[in-house]
């Protein structure tokens, strides 16, 4: 591989490292955040299962991003994703989870406002309503699975020992399914936007199985995801365990369960071809914030107990967060095209 190609992926690997950094609390802030997991434990299921689910499952909501915007050229998607994981890295030295989505769809934009290319209003406005439908359908399963679950609780009347120890086991599965969701929906943040000009070639070990450039474009991307979890995600995952409100460890679950369940629903392309085959409206295979599920599931629960304990400046933050991470990452990624063009001479679209 020519080594200007590997130079030009590294923005794809900072964005991955950004996005491990902050998206990871996430899946984990609130069994850390509530003491009911390690950070060392979370870490490494983290990082294992993010790289599963982003080479099994990543290419349903990474269409959707090349729909909004081809970026053809490597130098073009080199300052795209560098632009996104700028932005990324910023609120998360800040210690609030943003938006990696948003991030790489200012990013887009941005490229496509440089070079005159249109961008597709039907796949903007998909996403665009997912970042008002996500926190909100994450806020619904959350209030459903609380009540539910200390329904069950209060019939079953387990020892409190045995429930904490349930408790425990079942924030780890709910953080492995979420680690998972979080690769298959969020990995065309990371590396979707190097898809149309991909370096790598479809390999195959003997009948046995083949690995396509894609899968293998996706694997690069998750170990630097899994590389941001272990290095840098600690802070973002006590802002979201313990910013918001504080978190019962039941409530911690519901969080995660929440959050995981939304992910995996706009990302499963075999739930879309179930539902499709069947007659049935289907869910927009589309990258999602991560940030923005687990945000409204804590909220959910919050406003279930009643709302009183919500810490709204906390919020509040978040959600600046989210409206300036993609005005910020297009200009960047604008102004960055710009010099690569006229002073670095490289061909960005």
């Amino acid at each position: 591989m020519d080594i200007s190609i590997l130079i030009f992926l590294t923005s794809g690997l900072f964005l991955g490292w950004a996005l491990g950094a902050n998206d990871a609390a996430n899946v984990f802030g609130t069994a850390v955040g509530s003491r009911m997991v390690r950070f060392s434990t979370a870490a490494i299921i983290c990082s294992v299962f993010v790289i599963i689910g982003a080479v099994v499952s990543g290419a349903g909501a990474a269409s959707t991003l090349g729909k909004l915007g081809a970026i053809t050229a490597l130098p073009g998607a080199f300052m795209a994703a560098l632009s996104a994981g700028f932005s990324v890295f910023l609120m998360t030295k800040a210690g609030i989870a943003v938006s990696t989505t948003q991030a790489i769809v200012g990013s887009i934009i941005g490229w496509n406002l440089f070079s005159g290319t249109a961008t597709d209003q039907s796949s903007l406005s998909k996403i665009v309503i997912t970042w008002i439908v996500c926190p909100v359908l994450a806020a619904i399963i959350a209030a459903i699975l609380y009540k539910t679950t200390t329904a069950i609780l209060a019939r079953t009347r387990i020892h409190i020992l045995r429930t904490d120890a349930y408790t425990r086991l079942g924030l780890i599965v709910a953080g492995a399914f979420g680690a998972y969701s979080l690769g298959a929906n969020n990995i065309g943040n990371v590396v979707g936007v190097f898809i149309p000009s991909s370096p790598f070639t479809d390999f195959s070990i003997g009948d046995l199985f083949t690995i396509s450039a894609i899968q293998q474009l996706f694997l690069v991307g998750a170990i630097a995801i899994a590389i941001g979890v272990i290095t840098y995600s600690k802070r973002v995952m006590l802002t979201v365990g313990q910013g918001i409100m504080p978190l019962s460890p039941i409530a911690a679950w519901v969080a995660v369960m929440s959050h995981s369940i939304v992910l995996f629903l706009f990302a499963s392309k075999g739930l879309e071809s179930f539902l499709a085959s069947n007659g049935l409206p289907t869910i927009p295979l589309v990258p999602v914030s991560s940030s923005q599920a687990v945000v409204g599931a804590v909220l959910g629960i919050a406003l279930l107990k009643g709302g009183r304990n919500i810490r709204w400046k906390m919020v509040g933050n978040i959600v600046v967060g989210w409206m300036l991470t993609p005005v910020i990452s297009g200009i960047l990624c604008f102004i960055g095209l710009f010099f690569l063009q006229n002073v670095f001479n490289q061909l960005v679209y």
